[in-house]
């Protein structure tokens, strides 16, 4: 990891959904530079506001040096990078926090809407590794799943959800998940979406003894640890650092996990 903006040209942009867009980058893969899946960069858009924002990295690309961000059009931040186009520069730093580990041979990968972002680069690198992997892919409506035809042709199984039952199945993806559990065993799990969602998830990986991974999201400022910005209730731990990353055992300790969190001045 390192601290320092890279002002990069965007070489190119993939439109995944009507509100959703991946950005490419070439991204120099020095040792300390290499992105793992579930990490995140820091985003700046020096044409438009001046803050700057975490995003996950939804690609990795050792053999062509390139990584990229996906981002769902959802405020004024996002709106101006979606703005954006193929040789606009944004300022980028990272990769930071912690990474999904890969364990065991059959994995399931469970996500709702743009939490797909992190799943991808981790499923390509699980079939890299010759993994069983089935994935979950939800959203609200049919022309809002993200990456499915992606996770088709790494020849995943993936079983999509929607809220209105446009892709074939009605329903969230605790329903999808509980109908997999039924005729189907995991080593582990890995989760991203909101964390409601999350949170059904993980009560129901819990009951099938099925450990899991969820990825967690909280308003950030500095990235490195010192702000205090994204600290999670009692346990003192940072999202950007102890995170954004966290298993099982220490989702147990997190009381807001699923109930609660904290905007930028703090109030719940």
């Amino acid at each position: 990891m390192k601290n320092e903006y890279k002002i990069l040209e965007i070489k190119d942009i993939i439109i995944n959904t009507q509100t959703i867009k991946t950005f490419i980058f070439d991204w120099k893969m020095e040792k300390d530079e290499i992105p793992n899946p579930g990490q995140f960069m820091m985003i700046w858009n020096f044409n438009g506001e001046s803050d700057e924002k975490p995003m996950s990295v939804s690609k990795i690309d050792l053999d062509n040096e390139e990584i990229g961000i996906t981002v769902k059009n959802i405020g004024e931040f996002t709106n101006n990078l979606h703005s954006l186009k193929i040789g606009d520069e944004l300022g980028i730093r990272g990769p930071y926090g912690n990474h999904f580990k890969l364990n065991g041979d059959n994995i399931i990968a469970i996500g709702g809407g743009v939490g797909m972002a992190p799943l991808r680069s981790f499923v390509e690198h699980a079939k890299s590794e010759n993994k069983n992997v089935d994935v979950v892919v939800a959203s609200v409506t049919q022309c809002e799943l993200l990456f499915e035809e992606d996770f088709k042709k790494l020849g995943v199984n993936v079983f999509t959800s929607t809220d209105d039952g446009t892709c074939g199945y009605k329903g969230f993806a605790t329903h999808r998940t509980i109908d997999l559990l039924k005729s189907r065993n995991y080593d582990m799990a890995i989760v991203c979406g909101p964390e409601i969602m999350m949170k059904g998830i993980f009560n129901i990986l819990e009951d099938n003894n099925i450990p899991g991974q969820y990825s967690m999201e909280r308003y950030m400022k500095c990235a490195i640890g010192i702000c205090g910005q994204c600290c999670v209730d009692n346990t003192g731990w940072r999202v950007c650092i102890e995170g954004p990353i966290f298993s099982s055992e220490e989702i147990k300790q997190i009381t807001e996990f699923g109930n609660y969190h904290r905007n930028g001045a703090g109030i719940k």
